[in-house]
């Protein structure tokens, strides 16, 4: 069964490679984003409290955790396990705030609340820049970690036909046959030249027209083999049949 558990390492290429963008997104966007006027509470600059740190790095670093495992494994258990580790920090960054402030009953760690842009004087585009805040930082963040993950998840679970080949069929790196390229055999080998022993060296090749054809090789004159029958048995002579008497029937009377 070491078939149906080795899959190709570039199912989950993509899947993992999304994870771990995403995971690196919500993890740090919290410290870079008060350099594009974009962020929450507090508008600084790699500034640490524990909001940050359990509402923003440990989802996103599970997320990133999870797309690793997703994009480097072979093994069928191992990517299905990346796959519900990102989605788990995926539906953190999404209902992590609610339920450490209400659940867990701790309301000293916070996210903060979306800083308004400045320079707007119309109170709905600062509403929009809000709400935008909102989803950058952890809604839709959340929703696409969880998205790519339940999609890893589901093609590490799914089992083709060409995953249940052993494993000695292609070695420790196992791939997609038709990415696996096998030594194909010269021209010279695989099309053997058909007329190189018909004349041997220093032997005239006929002119086109008189190769002699496979009936004359299969059935060859008979010139020679079987003489003329003149000279086995010579040519028959009439008979000499004595003169008739005179008195015989037919002779002639004079």
């Amino acid at each position: 069964m070491a078939g149906v558990t080795r899959i190709p390492r570039r199912r989950g290429s993509l899947c993992g490679l999304l994870l771990i963008l995403l995971g690196a997104w919500g993890a740090l966007v919290p410290f870079v984003g008060p350099y594009f006027k974009f962020a929450f509470t507090p508008d600084q600059a790699w500034t640490y409290n524990s909001g940050r740190l359990y509402l923003s790095i440990v989802p996103g670093a599970a997320a990133m955790v999870g797309g690793l495992l997703v994009l480097a494994t072979r093994n069928r258990p191992a990517g299905m396990f990346g796959g519900l580790l990102a989605a788990a920090g995926g539906a953190w960054f999404i209902a992590g705030q609610p339920i450490v402030a209400i659940a867990l009953k701790r309301p000293s760690i916070s996210a903060g609340v979306p800083v308004p842009r400045s320079g707007h004087a119309v109170a709905g585009t600062t509403t929009t820049w809000q709400f935008l805040e909102m989803l950058g930082f952890f809604t839709a963040v959340g929703i696409a970690i969880v998205f790519f993950g339940a999609l890893a998840l589901g093609r590490f679970s799914m089992v083709s036909a060409r995953d249940t080949a052993g494993e000695d069929a292609y070695g420790d790196n196992y791939l997609d046959p038709a990415s696996d390229p096998q030594p194909v055999p010269s021209g010279a080998d695989q099309y053997a030249a058909t007329t190189t022993h018909a004349y041997p060296l220093g032997e005239q090749r006929p002119f086109p027209g008189e190769e002699p054809t496979e009936t004359q090789d299969r059935f060859p004159a008979t010139t020679g083999q079987f003489p003329s029958p003149t000279g086995q048995f010579p040519a028959s002579r009439a008979p000499a049949f004595p003169p008739r008497g005179p008195f015989e029937p037919g002779a002639s009377t004079g």
